[in-house]
């Protein structure tokens, strides 16, 4: 719980706003900004990602706006993070200490920033949530009872997994909040998805306290909600829970699921059970690889050598790794009487851990450092292995 204090003191705030297509909705944001923050010393700090014309956009009402307006454009292969990883980056950019971080789709209503900073003065907390699940708050903008079912499926699940770094948040999911930078360790973030929050939070025993708000429709624009999106989140929430290894597990259980159905199929149709692992373990390969690479070395893959040469080192070796097992799947099913599917799943789990020390220290080890006594590469895989995990 936090304590409140008497009296407020406002102080002067950074509003980070990170966006990708936004174009049609800069303009009233801004104007929004700047009638709610009045003569307050603050700023707008635009972390753009975008395809379109959004960066001119904001040059062009930085121009004419009284409140000051930066734009850092981040280049595709510069953009380290996604939104995560563009809050970071504009947070650290930022002239004030006090940073409230809001989408740019006007979701987040800019007429609640002068609350979070008045609860932030009589808190003295390191974070202020603007919640959509206390008080009068609301999640009106969600569209669908789908999208409805799923945002608070996800926080509950959320705040299951991060009881004790969470207990006093009823909307960790949430991308309006207030973030004291020099309270929030930002060195040790990695952030890899769009729940920044949840990364900030469940990385570091914070003060937290929250203040209600009305979830509203788009102003304008296409949301960017996805199945990617969804994917990134759950993996997102598996390796700040279990460290990096869960993301390789989520996706190598995908590939076992994927790799015993092409056996199961294959063997119905009258292929031989070694013909149909080989298939099977093929598809896989390429499969995982292309998953891993998106979703769980993404942030190592700048420093790890070319697309080609951490494909070739990959396939090649999980094809050698199959060489292995297959046989052993065999011996297992000709000498043990062990049925195909069970024995395909035993071996799979095996060579899962191999694949994982593999690819950590090998496929995606930066190509640019030389130093690769054991201690280091020991020390590197725990730290793959444990990160973070809640104490």
């Amino acid at each position: 719980m936090v304590e409140e204090r008497e009296e407020a003191i406002v102080t002067g705030v950074s509003v980070i706003v990170p966006v990708f297509n936004e174009a049609p909705n800069v303009a009233e944001l801004v104007r929004r900004v700047s009638a709610s923050l009045g003569s307050l010393e603050a700023e707008i700090v635009f972390v753009d990602d975008s395809t379109d014309e959004t960066p001119d956009v904001i040059r062009a009402v930085a121009a004419t706006s009284e409140l000051p307006v930066r734009l850092i454009h981040r280049d595709p292969d510069e953009a380290r993070g996604g939104l995560g990883g563009a809050v970071v980056e504009g947070i650290r950019a930022a002239a004030h200490d006090r940073c409230v971080v809001m989408d740019g789709d006007l979701q987040h209503p800019p007429e609640k920033i002068p609350e979070l900073l008045a609860k932030a003065d009589r808190t003295d907390g390191a974070v202020v949530v603007a919640s959509r699940y206390v008080g009068d708050g609301t999640n009106d903008g969600l569209s669908g009872f789908v999208r409805v079912l799923v945002s608070r499926a996800s926080t509950l699940v959320t705040k299951a997994m991060f009881p004790v770094r969470l207990r006093a948040v009823t909307d960790p999911m949430t991308g309006f909040f207030l973030v004291s930078r020099d309270r929030v360790d930002f060195a040790g973030l990695q952030p890899r998805g769009f729940k920044i929050l949840l990364e900030i939070l469940a990385r570091q025993s914070l003060s937290v306290s929250e203040i209600p708000f009305h979830f509203a429709e788009r102003f304008a624009g296409e949301s960017k909600a996805s199945l990617t999106q969804g994917i990134r989140f759950l993996l997102q929430l598996a390796s700040l829970r279990f460290g990096r290894m869960s993301g390789f597990a989520m996706i190598g259980a995908l590939g076992a699921v994927a790799n015993i159905a092409i056996v199961w199929l294959l063997t119905m149709l009258g292929l031989g059970y070694v013909a149909a692992a080989v298939v099977a373990a093929e598809v896989t390969i390429v499969g995982n690889f292309l998953l891993i690479e998106h979703f769980v070395f993404a942030d190592l893959r700048r420093n790890a050598g070319s697309g080609w040469a951490r494909f070739a080192k990959s396939f090649g070796f999980n094809n050698v790794e199959a060489a292995i097992r297959i046989p052993v799947l065999a011996f297992m099913v000709e000498t043990w009487h062990v049925s195909a599917v069970v024995a395909t799943a035993m071996t799979l789990l095996v060579a899962f851990v191999v694949r994982f020390v593999f690819h950590s220290l090998v496929v995606y080890a930066p190509t640019t450092e030389s130093d690769g006594a054991l201690p280091h590469v020991l020390d590197e895989l725990d730290q793959q292995l444990r990160q973070p995990g809640e104490l």
